[in-house]
């Protein structure tokens, strides 16, 4: 007997390859049976109607503070999501030593924007080690399956203490002593290294993620220690992907192919496209054609759509550091909504100013011509012409006014968008375009991160949506073709090959979706966060049920109770199974 019976869904496998009607068989947490099954199952589902695909895997996340306290980690959970992997961008928060605790805080909270009140509230600290960390992680029960990668800076902290935040280069006795903590964290079962080079990322005091500037000998040397273990990427944010100038991006990228060639591991980088050079990609995706034509394995990472931010009167929002708005912060609720519909507390707002002076200035002064209504409908790829300016223009106002009465709408809960990368021509077709290259591995949701200006956690229903089904604005792409970009593909990217696949052997984490009624629900601003933090979420409607290891973790959009989910962990042998 069948522990649990899929009978007549469409199902979309995760191959690519076309979808087709058939029944999912699950016996202790596997797919034993796919096609039509006959046979008695102690649970049966009908599917008819649904699709049926894997759960989805998340590659980068930043789960690493909530995973030790929230066994959903929403809005992943609320999005089809199954797996995620987190311990990107070169933060996170082991090895720790206790005296460092407040310091890795402090940097995440920088460099993610993730409330400190939460972390330091909601984290219980019961490691120093990579290996202690993961143990803490798999000793809690979860609903989904997390893995993590070791990030450059607390490594380097660890290993360097003070000189970490420096432009001082590692030592001979620093690159071995982070190498050997990386293959001890590998060992255990990290599945890579991270490391930060933007300019953008930084810790609440203004330092740069420790590894910024680090050298060539200094990556070369954790990569050599990926390598010998056997498996495991190497991932990097680039100089320039995250708010910096493009200038000289040529050259980094050309540095993390040195990189990757002489370690001999897979370097793994955030690509996007600039505004302010809008064909770079192009060039960038011709390195990684020659890089892979001499057997160096360079891998671009691709947002789902623009990254970008969502300003509103909850969260973040052009005016957040104008003074006489920060005077109305401390009110409760009710009477800062009144307030901000003042008509005399509007014109000393309107009347204000950024006082500070820094490289986010254009999210107060003039962030306008790059500002859309996101809507009821969640329009993420509108028009130059609907922009904020566009709409001042015709009625002939100024812009900043407008943008003020759009954020009072639905009671001052309207959401405003404003794409920093990726939507230099005014649409997505950069985004698609790089989405479609042989060699590029969908990532970049930054879900857990950034929790007063993005939500980007639900990009995986966002791409069955809009790509598949919803757009207008150009051509779209295959549901099967989609479903794979965010299942075996980013499955394999990080070697686990258990998963990603509707096929006998494989883990049964399966979705039911109700596809032609599935929609993103309006972004939310919720206080649900350890001590109260406040943060964006995004559900989504149509996912009739996610199962995780062949139990339902959600049915009909409520969450069950269940928690089968728990801590990954990488080994070498399945290098081996993701070469099928």
């Amino acid at each position: 007997m069948f522990d649990l019976l899929i009978k007549g869904g469409r199902i979309v496998d995760g191959s690519g390859e076309a979808a087709f009607t058939g029944d999912v068989a699950v016996t202790g947490g596997k797919i034993v049976e796919v096609g039509k099954v006959s046979g008695a199952a102690r649970r049966t589902i009908d599917a008819d109607g649904l699709l049926v695909t894997p759960g989805f895997v998340d590659i980068h996340t930043h789960y690493d503070g909530q995973a030790t306290w929230d066994p959903l980690l929403s809005p992943s959970f609320h999005n089809g999501v199954t797996t995620v992997m987190m311990g990107n961008c070169g933060v996170g928060f082991a090895p720790a030593r206790p005296d460092r605790r407040r310091w890795l805080i402090d940097l995440m909270e920088g460099v993610e924007e993730i409330p400190g009140t939460a972390l330091h509230d909601g984290i219980r600290w019961a490691w120093e080690s990579f290996p202690e960390y993961l143990d803490a992680l798999d000793a809690m029960p979860r609903a989904i399956d997390v893995g993590a990668l070791l990030a450059h800076g607390p490594l380097r902290a660890y290993v360097m203490d003070k000189r970490a935040e420096t432009e001082e280069p590692a030592t001979a006795d620093d690159r071995a002593a982070m190498a050997g903590i990386v293959g001890e964290a590998l060992r255990a079962g990290a599945f890579g290294f991270s490391t930060s080079r933007t300019l953008y990322h930084r810790a609440l005091d203004g330092t740069l993620v420790p590894g910024t500037f680090a050298d060539e000998a200094e990556l070369v040397a954790i990569g050599r220690a990926i390598r010998d273990s056997g498996h495991g990427i190497l991932e990097a944010v680039p100089l320039g992907v995250a708010g910096d100038s493009p200038d000289g991006h040529m050259d980094e990228i050309r540095f993390l192919r040195r990189v990757a060639k002489k370690s001999g591991c897979e370097l793994q980088f955030l690509l996007v496209q600039y505004e302010e050079r809008p064909d770079l990609w192009r060039d960038i995706l011709a390195e990684v054609e020659a890089a892979k034509a001499e057997g160096t394995r360079l891998t671009p990472l691709i947002f789902g759509r623009a990254a970008g931010v969502l300003f509103s009167f909850q969260s973040n929002n052009p005016f957040s550091r104008y003074p006489t708005y920060q005077a109305l912060s401390k009110l409760p609720e009710d009477e800062r909504r009144r307030a901000l519909r003042d008509p005399a507390v509007r014109a000393r707002i309107l009347a204000d100013h950024d006082p500070i002076d820094d490289e986010w200035k254009r999210l107060s002064e003039n962030p306008w011509p790059r500002t859309f209504v996101l809507g009821p409908d969640n329009n993420y790829e509108p028009s130059l012409a609907e922009s904020v300016a566009a709409i001042a223009e015709r009625q002939g106002r100024s812009a900043k006014e407008v943008g003020y009465d759009l954020l009072l709408e639905n009671d001052c809960q309207a959401f405003l968008l404003f794409p920093l990368v990726s939507y230099a021509n005014g649409d997505l077709e950069a985004v698609r375009t790089m989405l479609e290259h042989p060699h590029s591995v969908l990532s970049g949701s930054d879900a857990g991160a950034h929790c007063n200006t993005v939500c980007d956690g639900a990009v995986p229903t966002f791409l069955l949506t809009h790509w598949t089904r919803d757009r207008t604005r150009g051509p779209r792409l295959g549901l099967e073709w989609v479903v794979k970009k965010q299942t075996r593909d980013t499955a394999l990217a990080m070697n686990m090959a258990d998963r990603g696949l509707v096929r006998a052997g494989h883990l049964a984490d399966l979705n039911l979706i109700d596809y032609d009624n599935l929609r993103l629900a309006v972004p939310q601003y919720v206080r649900d966060l350890p001590g109260g933090s406040g943060r964006l979420i995004q559900r989504a409607e149509g996912y009739v049920a996610t199962i995780k290891a062949g139990t339902a973790t959600v049915e009909n959009g409520e969450e069950t109770g269940a928690r089968p989910g728990r801590l990954v962990r990488s080994r070498p042998a399945t290098m081996a199974m993701a070469a099928e």
